[in-house]
């Protein structure tokens, strides 16, 4: 069955970005550092994944894996919107409430208002696999809403100091978790927690 499953890279005081992020410095300052993980090669050649190994691998193949991409706007936006394909030609839904930029309109996106939808649109989309979700503010209202299923943190040695948290904002009401697994790997902890539902 189709799981939403949140994957972020973390510093350990919970950070997503440096400082200073913005569309021409997507993971602000010093915020390429919480990527190394996984971008091994210094020019960020997507191909150096197939280069990782252990723990690392498992979670990049788990990433590749996904059937349907849901992500923020901001997020969309700081990655060029990967082009206009995240992986594999899976569909990709934006979370957004204006219309889409032109430059970013491509045919397997699609943009929509409502994380509640955007989700099931999603799972409908993936066929069976999992739905792989970008975003802070994404995961907020997914959580908020009840349709995140997981949480996937890519806890990194490293404390930034500034920048956008993951889990900032307002108070959100008390989640409940479960860890599933906690793999240690070089430069990064991998966390991953199912989301206890309420009720």
């Amino acid at each position: 069955m189709s799981k939403t499953v949140l994957y972020m890279s973390m510093s350990l005081d919970g950070f997503i970005t440096g400082p200073n992020d913005s569309p021409d410095n997507g993971l602000g300052d010093d915020g390429h550092r919480l990527h190394e993980w996984f971008l091994i090669d210094q020019d960020g050649d997507p191909r150096a994944v197939e280069r990782l190994s252990g723990p690392n691998r498992e979670v990049m193949d788990q990433v590749m894996s996904a059937g349907a991409v849901v992500v923020g706007r901001r997020t969309f936006e700081a990655a060029g919107g990967w082009g206009g394909d995240h992986h594999d030609g899976v569909p990709v839904f934006v979370l957004s409430r204006r219309a889409p930029d032109p430059a970013l309109q491509w045919p397997g996106v699609s943009y929509l208002s409502d994380v509640g939808q955007a989700m099931q649109t999603a799972k409908n989309a993936a066929g069976g696999r999992d739905v792989l979700v970008h975003g802070a503010r994404t995961a907020q209202l997914a959580m908020a809403a009840g349709v995140l299923d997981e949480i996937q943190v890519h806890l990194i040695p490293v404390l930034l100091g500034a920048g956008r948290r993951l889990f900032g904002g307002p108070p959100a009401d008390q989640q409940e978790l479960e860890l599933l697994r906690a793999d240690p790997a070089p430069g990064v902890l991998h966390l991953r927690y199912r989301i206890r539902k309420q009720g």
